[in-house]
């Protein structure tokens, strides 16, 4: 891992933790009001705010790198590098005052995913991964611990998503139903949480029917590092093609089987 990796690996981590703390100035307060943007997706000030942090902590140290923000777009760079960021993934869970949210980045270099960070400040808890680095899961202050997906079936596992209407909005409410019959349990402890449940190895599968990639771009290296799958319904290793997959080893055919059957639609 080189030095310019290096550099943004470790600053990706406190720019994630700044942002998420800064959103606790919000969480559980009237002091904000929830907009609607044109996908009828809820936005607030915080995730304005924390995006622009994250943004202004990036222009600082590396002014030459992309970036691309849920909140406010594109900004063109000339290193290579593209810092994808998600100020806060799960905005449904933030304004009802649920802690399952979390402040998301995902850095590529020429394309190719290398840092995943996420942190869910309300629990004071977060994972990191860069390529070949491993993934590494923290608490609080605690020292961080190596992150591993489990090797659990989805017969003894547990299936997550962030929102069951989101199948039948592609056309795939079969699909949902096919995944819940053969889980265990399945619960809706969704968005980057859910992920981070699956790297961690307290849940097997999380899928997603709509994905953005900065959504996605986080979770991808984070997966593969914890020695889990981060695909596309196909079983792509994509972040770009508005969905995802992530799970262990052992359920990723099986998964693949029911999610391939209702793949591009």
């Amino acid at each position: 891992m080189n030095d310019a990796v290096i550099n943004r690996y470790d600053l990706a981590r406190q720019f994630a933790v700044q942002a998420g703390q800064l959103t606790l100035n919000y969480f559980q307060s009237d002091r904000y009001q929830v907009e609607r943007k044109s996908d009828r997706s809820p936005v607030t000030i915080a995730d304005r705010e924390a995006e622009q942090l994250l943004r202004k902590q990036i222009a600082s140290h590396f002014p030459d790198d992309a970036i691309v923000g849920e909140e406010f777009g594109v900004q063109a760079g000339s290193s290579g590098f593209r810092w994808i960021l998600d100020p806060i993934d799960g905005t449904k869970s933030f304004i009802s005052g649920v802690p399952l949210y979390g402040t998301m980045i995902g850095i590529d270099f020429e394309d190719e995913c290398q840092i995943g960070v996420v942190y869910v400040p309300g629990l004071d808890e977060g994972i990191f991964a860069c390529v070949g680095q491993g993934c590494w899961h923290f608490r609080g202050k605690a020292p961080p611990t190596r992150a591993q997906v489990s090797s659990r079936p989805l017969s003894d596992g547990v299936f997550v998503t962030s929102e069951v209407a989101g199948f039948a909005k592609r056309g795939a409410a079969q699909a949902y139903a096919e995944l819940e019959r053969l889980a265990y349990v399945s619960r809706t402890w969704g968005d980057c949480y859910g992920y981070m449940l699956v790297a961690t190895g307290r849940v097997e599968l999380m899928v997603d029917p709509q994905m953005n990639v900065w959504d996605a771009a986080a979770i991808k290296p984070i997966l593969e590092e914890a020695g889990g799958r981060f695909t596309d319904w196909q079983g792509d290793p994509t972040i770009h093609n508005g969905e995802g997959i992530g799970c262990n080893q052992v359920v990723f055919d099986q998964v693949l089987e029911i999610t391939r059957k209702f793949a591009g639609r």
